[in-house]
């Protein structure tokens, strides 16, 4: 195991800025996740990370040693990536063993890890087996099989589950988890799921437009979002982000469409200050004064998802337990606790 340090990592391309500076610190045995939308940056942190990227400024430490001028095979890395990469030739057992024999390493030891990883990810029976024989998840076992083969000080995860279907998501998003637990090995995985990164990670990075919005636990992000970006992405579905207005003494606002409600506490600057009102779809509660004409709905079993719009236009999402009350028409509404107040002008949380 291992400690990871990204201290000021730059990246340009030309003209173009895709990483304004990341500072992140992972601990031994930590698994850390990096989410976001297509373009954040998310994937050219990883590559600079890996050795792939050179960065424009800024360093990359494993273990305290500086690896920024290393070639990826020099770091002790291991990689998984969404595209399997297998040999198409090869059998699952030279597939894994392949990086082993490169290094010379003496023919019963590599024997032995191959043997102890494919019977770690249950695919001890596939040795024999070409990929071309084998399903999407089997073929992404033989792929993280041979990650862990060689034993690496950090394991690197591009978006490694892009390829499946969602069933199988889930279950290898579950794997990948378990076998990181077991295995304690320092670990960075980049997606654009909020799901997959919420469920895997101990930490997240939410990126946006090449800067780290918010580093903290998943259900911290999830209750104290740094910003209206961060509020509006982590969420499923998303969070409602509603304009307002800051009332006299700052104890409560104007929602834009209608009413005034009551704040936790008083927030600071003058009565008409420009605010965002956040609130997640399961705390709108059905009744109220706010009038939400509905415009879809969605039945999930055990839920239902209605999404609407208010006086105004803004949309608005409810999500209650049980059938839906209402196919169509208007319902009235209301906001409660826990609510999230942002600056309207930074998106930053208040």
């Amino acid at each position: 195991m291992a400690t990871l340090t990204l201290s000021g990592i730059r990246k340009s391309f030309g003209a173009t800025t895709v990483l304004h500076g990341i500072d992140l610190d992972i601990a031994e045995g930590e698994m850390v996740v990096i989410v976001g939308a297509s373009g954040c940056g998310k994937s050219t942190l990883l590559r600079i990370t890996a050795g792939l990227e050179t960065p424009t400024a800024g360093t990359v430490r494993i273990g305290g040693r500086d690896v920024t001028p290393l070639e990826p095979a020099d770091r002790d890395i291991a990689l998984v990536f969404q595209n399997y990469a297998l040999y198409p030739h090869m059998t699952v057992f030279d597939n894994m063993a392949y990086g082993l024999k490169i290094r010379r390493m003496p023919r019963e030891e590599i024997r032995r890890r191959v043997e102890e990883a494919a019977t770690l990810l249950g695919i001890a029976p596939l040795l024999h087996r070409r990929p071309r024989e084998l399903s999407g998840g089997q073929r992404q076992r033989v792929a993280m099989g041979r990650a862990i083969v060689r034993e690496p000080k950090l394991f690197l995860f591009d978006e490694p589950l892009s390829n499946l279907d969602a069933k199988l998501r889930v279950q290898m998003r579950a794997e990948i988890r378990r076998l990181q637990r077991r295995l304690g090995v320092t670990s960075l995985f980049v997606t654009h799921d909020q799901v997959e990164a919420m469920t895997l990670g101990d930490r997240l990075v939410v990126m946006n437009q090449g800067r780290a919005a918010q580093v903290a636990t998943p259900m911290e992000i999830f209750a104290n979002p740094a910003d209206t970006y961060v509020a509006g992405f982590i969420g499923s579905p998303t969070m409602n982000l509603l304009r307002a207005t800051l009332a006299e003494g700052g104890g409560a606002a104007t929602l834009a469409a209608g009413g005034s409600i009551p704040l936790d506490r008083p927030r600071p600057g003058p009565a008409g200050r420009a605010l965002v009102v956040g609130i997640r779809p399961e705390h709108v509660t059905l009744g109220g004064s706010l009038p939400m004409a509905v415009e879809l709905v969605e039945p999930l079993g055990s839920e239902t998802v209605l999404h609407g719009t208010l006086p105004g236009g803004e949309a608005m999402t409810v999500r209650v337990q049980g059938p839906a009350p209402a196919h169509g028409g208007t319902l009235p509404v209301s906001l409660v606790e826990p609510l999230h107040i942002f600056d309207a002008e930074t998106g930053r949380r208040l």
